[in-house]
């Protein structure tokens, strides 16, 4: 019988520094990961009498152990904090899955600046806007830039090169820089006006652009002024599209935090330059099943968890009340400047917390879809096939698929389907060396192999169900490798085409010896396998043609003597690619530097 937690003992030793402190239950699992300004203070709040949240109250009852680690700061704990749930998952934490970056409008330096999507990490060789909440946000946002300023989109290796202007500037949405269809001094107005429309200050664009278009028309250049005219029209038309405009170059974040029927929602609305530009909604975790997170629990972890990687504006909304006095501080010392965090109390703040809300619960209905639908399909699945899964525990399917052409850049994929959803964090590719090109058996043993060596190595998720895409040949390769790992009891599913690769005529073959199956097209356990084949199949394609245009792209320059990796690398940034240098002459391909005329009659008659 394990003694019970001596929580004075605990407390007694415990420095009053800022760090961070890790929960363990008997088994040595972690509980939970907090961090604080004062480590005492803080574990002293967990051990009392009446806990306000149940999570917490059971949370507690398991603690057989706390760790603790001092750091230098707050903030530095914090940081600390963010990477140990990430890489332990604690059952009592919320964990939000967030992209790796937001999006953003990038405007270069160049001598003619080109407008672009962007996402990543920042530098100073351009002006970045934003970010926007997400890519389709972006694209709205330049469509519009390029119908009104006409800047250019292309990247320099494709501009540099240009003879003739693109289709871009045939349907006027791009004045044709490239070949020199408008003057630098014209382009950089229309470059500051693009750049003033994304900080917010319509009205001054607006403004310029009449008295432009008042200019050319006192000097009877008409045709100038007509197109002024429309950009002004176009102007106007988004800003009333823009309904909740709040006339200022207002940066505010929007998050609020709703819950219905046991969903939890945390939505992140954005608003730039004035601009209410969309919002992404967000579900955390699920961690312990049998008590939930609070609305304002997940708020607070969303807050501190989003700003520890992603820009802070100056104002964030909330729909809560926040009780952790802290937050404020530390949005401050993150930012390096005062941040505003609170509820709304202007009438338009209101506005866009109630749209922020509103849409919440769009996004918790349309999940709530989602999972019931989803839950049906794997119920169905797991009556077909007679999978045995534990009660409370995810069934987890992974699905294998080959790629490649004629035997060429084999590239095998394993995706994961776990929780009601895609894990696209644990999909993996292989590429596939060593065997006769075109043997998918080979191909299927050896993705096989290398996928399932690593989970005997080490703690990994034993899958639910394996999928094959293919028939009985690759099934039985795929179930040879998996008894020679001492694996051959897990379930298996290879997943045949139907006659001309039609949807709903696919024929399941199982690896343990069982009469194959065809289900009907309107089977909800169908629908599953093939939502989850076709996703491995989407994968795998898309690794292939990466890997065969980086083949295609370097191979045949590497066979050139006197080419390495620096003059390839010059000649592919020149040209954008082998048809580029290819289309070349010889005296173009001696502009490159580090390419002298007899190397470029080398590369000019090796490639023709």
């Amino acid at each position: 019988m394990t003694e019970p937690f001596d929580a004075k003992s605990l407390l007694a030793t415990v420095t009053e520094l800022p760090g961070v402190y890790r929960m363990l239950d008997g088994s040595g699992q972690v509980l939970y990961v907090g961090k604080a300004k004062n480590l005492r203070k803080r574990l002293a709040s967990y051990f009392r009498d009446n806990h306000p949240s149940p999570r917490v109250a059971m949370m507690v009852a398991q603690i057989a152990s706390v760790e603790t680690t001092v750091t230098r700061s707050e903030a530095e704990a914090l940081l600390l904090e963010n990477n140990l749930i990430k890489s332990l998952s604690p059952r009592y934490n919320i964990l939000f899955r967030d992209d790796k970056s937001y999006p953003y409008i990038v405007l270069t330096h160049d001598s003619y600046p080109r407008l672009g999507f962007f996402r990543g990490a920042t530098d100073r060789r351009a002006d970045y806007f934003g970010p926007f909440p997400s890519s389709p946000a972006v694209r709205e946002s330049l469509h519009l830039l390029q119908k009104m300023f006409r800047l250019r989109t292309c990247e320099n290796s494709v501009f540099n090169n240009r003879s003739r202007p693109c289709l871009l500037y045939q349907i006027k949405r791009c004045s044709g820089p490239c070949v020199g269809l408008i003057q630098p001094a014209r382009y950089a107005e229309d470059v500051q006006r693009a750049a003033m429309f994304l900080q917010g200050r319509q009205q001054d664009v607006i403004g310029s652009l009449s008295a432009a278009m008042d200019q050319a028309a006192a000097r009877l250049a008409f045709e100038q002024a007509a197109v002024y005219r429309d950009q002004i029209q176009s102007l106007r038309q988004v800003q009333e599209k823009q309904y909740v405009e709040s006339g200022k170059a207002d940066d505010v974040d929007i998050v609020v935090a709703v819950e219905e029927t046991s969903l939890l929602c945390v939505n992140l609305a954005m608003v730039r330059g004035g601009r209410h530009l969309g919002d992404r909604p967000q579900f955390p975790v699920s961690t312990v099943d049998c008590v939930a997170s609070s609305p304002l629990e997940a708020l607070t972890a969303f807050l501190y968890q989003h700003y520890s990687v992603h820009p802070i504006p100056p104002r964030i909304l909330v729909n809560l009340t926040l009780s952790d006095e802290e937050l404020a501080d530390w949005l401050s010392a993150t930012a390096t400047q005062p941040i505003r965090v609170g509820e709304a109390r202007l009438t338009l703040q209101r506005v866009w917390v109630e749209m922020a809300e509103q849409n919440a619960r769009l996004a918790i209905n349309a999940r709530r879809s989602v999972l019931s639908r989803q839950g049906a399909r794997l119920e169905a699945l797991r009556q077909t096939l007679g999978l045995d899964i534990e009660d409370g525990k995810e069934a987890r399917i992974e699905c294998f698929d080959i790629s490649h052409t004629q035997g060429d850049s084999t590239v095998a994929a394993c995706v994961v389907y776990q929780g009601s959803d895609m894990r696209k964090s644990e999909y993996r590719r292989f590429n596939i060396e060593g065997i006769q090109p075109g043997d998918d058996y080979a191909a299927i043993r050896q993705a096989v192999q290398r996928r399932y060596e690593k989970l005997l190595s080490s703690d990994g998720v034993v899958p639910t169900l394996i999928l094959i895409d293919g028939g009985s040949s690759q099934v039985s390769a795929a179930a040879a490798v998996l008894a020679e790992l001492g694996l051959g009891h897990l379930p298996m599913l290879g997943v045949a085409k139907g006659e001309a690769r039609k949807p709903g005529l696919e024929t399941l073959v199982f690896a343990d010896g069982r009469e194959p199956l065809q289900l009907s097209p309107e089977n909800n356990a169908l629908h599953l396998i093939q939502e989850v084949r076709d996703e491995a199949h989407r994968f795998a394609v898309s690794g292939h043609r990466a890997r065969r245009g980086k083949a295609s792209r370097s191979s045949r320059l590497e066979e050139i003597g006197g080419i390495g990796p620096k003059r390839r690398k010059a000649l592919i940034s020149r040209f954008g690619g082998l048809q580029g240098i290819s289309d070349a002459g010889i005296d173009q391909l001696t502009a490159v530097p580090g390419i002298s005329r007899d190397l470029a009659e080398k590369i000019y008659a090796a490639l023709h």
